[in-house]
């Protein structure tokens, strides 16, 4: 008994301290830019409690960054556009993000680690952009379409592919990819030994 109810004070002690992270590093992210969105280096946490704690603590931590987006004013052009299709964007992206990444660890994890550490990585910028493409279509594409021919783009598909996703989606790919795994397997690690102590 008491040693799930260690267990349940580490998950939960581990979850604050994510959330914290995916507080700060939004909070920072917004000031690295490539193009005209930030940088989302809030999916690395979001993909590391996914795939340690769960998917529902992904979930969880995928919805505290969509509130920090908000709050933070990095969705502020679109909320001048459509404000409740931006809430539901910003939230609905972050929170799948999350979920998806700690579904797709659950699966695999009983098969290879390094595996599910590697898929989780990558499905969670994966997820998180395909709902922000989705989004965009449904809520704000005549105004998309607009910027597109404004900024020479043959067409607002180009121009969200292209000028709005582009460089960022490949940098968060490949910074998740390389750094999630490696601090899911320093957190087993150190759970590992702590359970071989005790």
């Amino acid at each position: 008994m008491s040693k799930t109810k260690s267990f349940d004070t580490r998950q939960m002690v581990l979850l604050a301290l994510l959330t914290a992270i995916v507080v700060v590093l939004q909070f920072l992210g917004a000031f690295i830019r490539f193009g005209p969105f930030s940088i989302s280096l809030v999916l690395m946490p979001i993909a590391v409690g996914a795939a340690l704690i769960g998917l529902w603590a992904g979930a969880w931590l995928g919805l505290v960054f969509g509130f920090v987006v908000l709050l933070s004013g990095d969705a502020a052009v679109f909320m001048a556009i459509d404000p409740l299709g931006t809430i539901l964007v910003v939230l609905v992206k972050g929170s799948l993000a999350g979920f998806s990444a700690g579904a797709i660890y659950k699966v695999m994890e009983k098969t290879n680690k390094t595996k599910a550490a590697l898929s989780a990585a990558a499905v969670c910028p994966i997820v998180n952009t395909a709902v922000f493409i989705i989004g965009t279509y449904a809520f704000f594409l005549p105004t998309i379409t607009e910027w597109a021919a404004a900024a020479g783009f043959a067409s607002a598909t180009a121009f969200i592919f292209i000028g709005m996703i582009g460089l960022n989606f490949i940098v968060e790919l490949i910074l998740n990819f390389v750094l999630s795994p490696v601090i899911i397997r320093l957190v087993q690690f150190g759970r590992d030994r702590a359970a071989n102590a005790g």
